[in-house]
């Protein structure tokens, strides 16, 4: 396979084999739409980005000036010093106008712990009897401790990110304005600096709230409401806080230019790029101007992301919190403002035509320009990362094959008609080991779907843990790869009573899908093999035979779902549809409350504990 100078390659082997070359109309597409002159391919020289560890050659010969991170400046011929601490420095020739960025990474990420079990979780569904209509921080931080008291190691949750600030409210957690912050719909409100004060003032709102939770359908837009009143309430009161100056001080730009951008999104509504011309950079002197006018407005966003992070902190000091990082953002948002310079906003990132979805994925997310995100520095991808990895104890890294490759559809066209991009794995992979390092945080690549040769081996050796799902899977699960996070299921396929009792298959095929009713019988038959259980056995003794026999996996970490755990019918996703059916919308049929009761919880925490992994159950 070949590859151009902006990263566009010659074609890719399809889902049966076949060898689909890129046609030159996609290609021709895919460079207008990273504005790519085809006569000046994007210079290497200086290369913008290096790698470097102790002692290593220099990547050109010379005298060079190394400036590290720290500040210090050191002058360098031939090779790299014997004690170059980990992180980003700069390489500059004598008199040169351009430096080159040096990573200098570890070569592993940190390590997971060794034959641990946790809980993967819809946060927004996981409600307790306080919460106001969805799953919050507060529910979080006791999830956490009812993880660890069963012996539990980890709980996976999906992406916090913050969607538009409008309504309707994005359901969908891989569609966020911004990857770097968090939806204020996480919020506990009675946990807020000040709440306690005025709580017969905001016991209305609290009542509203607690109400929503009569409903399975989770309604964001009613939540968002009551949120923003209380919150709106209780900012007015609000005199001040060290540790919110510091918080500020600490995401600096970042943090001002995503309030300013909730901000005019507010007074603007969606799609940035129809917003007056003023108004549709972040540098912009308008910008500055629509700060200084809605200085306070700009100042409650700020806040929000800080009691944001004062409680997702207690929640992860409860349990150790693996995030999961969605692969892209929202063009209209807040990340597409911020870093439209290095994107590609016309085209979209998805999948090729395979043999479950024959017209192939559009995800409707804007790509990074390999070159340009490469002449940046990655500061994109960085940013990201660490405001991902704060506080978490592990993080996920949804398609983790983005790192390598991702597949573009050109503006207008469909994905059949697609292609797929290559970016600089090694340097990307360099960053996500520095990343983590820092945040003291092991990393796991949902790297399920197609998969090119090599990902995988290069993924092991940069310790980046494999998914495997037992759907997925042929090979029995003792003999799943150590360097793997191991489940039943995903949010995105049927949970065990779904795939048990045909209820996944008639709730497709009465919204209108195309289920593969012969594979979903045989993942049942091979389900009933592997728990040496009758097709007639009930659901509880599938689910806990299930996970016994996950229990002894090869893999490092094991994970349940909380459905899995409720026994629930419907899986949080259905890929493919939009209304047809309440996806991220559904929660628990159960509160907290029921679920620490409830004995199907305590008898996988049983079945994992007995497979090798945690401690036992503490009652």
């Amino acid at each position: 396979m070949q590859t151009d100078a902006w990263g566009i390659t010659s074609g890719y082997r399809d889902a049966r084999g076949a060898w689909r070359a890129t046609p030159a109309h996609t290609r021709a597409a895919l460079r207008e739409a990273m504005d790519a002159d085809p006569a000046a391919p994007p210079a290497d020289d200086p290369p913008p980005v290096a790698l470097g560890a102790p002692g290593d050659a220099l990547p050109a010969p010379g005298r060079f000036e190394l400036r590290l991170e720290d500040g210090r400046v050191l002058d360098v011929e031939r090779r790299l010093p014997a004690d170059l601490p980990v992180g980003y420095h700069h390489l500059w020739r004598p008199g040169a106008d351009v430096g080159t960025l040096l990573l200098s990474a570890p070569r592993r990420c940190p390590a997971p712990p060794a034959r641990a079990w946790g809980w993967a979780a819809q946060l927004y569904a996981a409600r307790s009897s306080a919460s106001w209509g969805i799953g919050d921080l507060a529910d979080l931080e006791r999830l956490g401790r009812w993880t660890a008291d069963l012996g539990g190691a980890v709980v996976l949750v999906n992406p916090l990110t913050a969607p538009l600030p409008v309504l309707p409210q994005e359901p969908s957690p891989y569609c966020p304005s911004s990857r770097r912050f968090r939806s204020l719909l996480y919020l506990r409100i009675e946990d807020v600096p000040g709440a306690r004060d005025v709580a017969a003032g905001l016991e209305s709102l609290a009542a509203a709230g607690r109400a929503l939770g009569a409903e399975r359908r989770i309604d964001r837009d009613a939540v968002f409401r009551l949120k923003n009143e209380a919150l709106g309430r209780l900012f007015a009161r609000f005199g001040g806080d060290a540790r919110f100056e510091a918080y500020r001080r600490e995401h600096g730009a970042a943090l001002r230019d995503f309030a300013t951008f909730t901000a005019l999104a507010e007074h603007h509504g969606t799609g940035w790029s129809r917003w007056p011309a003023e108004h549709r950079r972040p540098d912009a002197a308008g910008v500055e101007a629509f700060r200084r006018e809605r200085a306070e407005r700009v100042r409650f966003h700020e806040w929000v992301q800080w009691l944001l992070d004062e409680q997702f902190a207690r929640a992860a000091a409860a349990c150790p919190v693996m995030l999961d990082l969605p692969i892209g953002f929202d063009a209209d948002g807040a990340d597409a403002w911020a870093f439209q310079d290095v994107l590609a906003l016309g085209a979209r990132i998805g999948a090729p035509p395979d043999r479950y979805n024959a017209a192939g994925q559009d995800w409707g997310l804007p790509p990074f320009v390999p070159h340009r995100l490469r002449a940046a520095g990655y500061a994109p991808l960085v940013h990201t990362l660490r405001a991902a990895l704060r506080h978490a104890g592990a993080l996920r890294v949804d398609h983790v094959m983005g790192l390598f490759r991702l597949f573009w559809i050109p503006p207008g066209l469909p994905p059949a008609q697609g292609a797929y991009v290559r970016y600089r794995p090694e340097e990307m992979l360099a960053v996500l080991a520095i990343e983590a390092q820092r945040a003291g945080a092991w990393i796991v690549g949902e790297d399920l779907g197609t998969v090119e040769d090599g990902v995988r081996q290069t993924l092991a050796a940069h310790r980046v843990l494999s998914y495997r799902c037992l759907w997925f899977e042929e090979d029995p699960p003792a003999r799943f790869p150590e360097l793997s996070l191991a489940s039943v299921t995903t949010h995105d396929l049927p949970t065990v009573a779904g795939l048990w009792t045909g209820a996944d298959v008639e709730a497709q095929q009465k919204i209108g899908l195309a289920p593969n009713v012969a594979a979903l019988e045989a993942t049942r038959a091979r389900l009933a093999g592997l728990t040496g259980l009758s097709l007639d056995a009930p659901v509880p003794a599938v689910i806990e035979r299930a996970h016994a026999a996950l229990a002894p996996a090869g893999s490092t970490v094991v994970t349940a779902t909380l459905e899995d755990a409720l026994g629930v019918v419907e899986r949080p996703n259905m890929p493919g549809t939009v209304e047809q059916w309440p996806n991220w919308s559904l929660a628990l049929p159960e509160p907290l409350e029921a679920l620490e009761r409830h004995p199907l919880p305590r008898a996988i925490a049983r079945a994992f504990a007995a497979g090798g992994r945690g401690g036992p159950a503490r009652t």
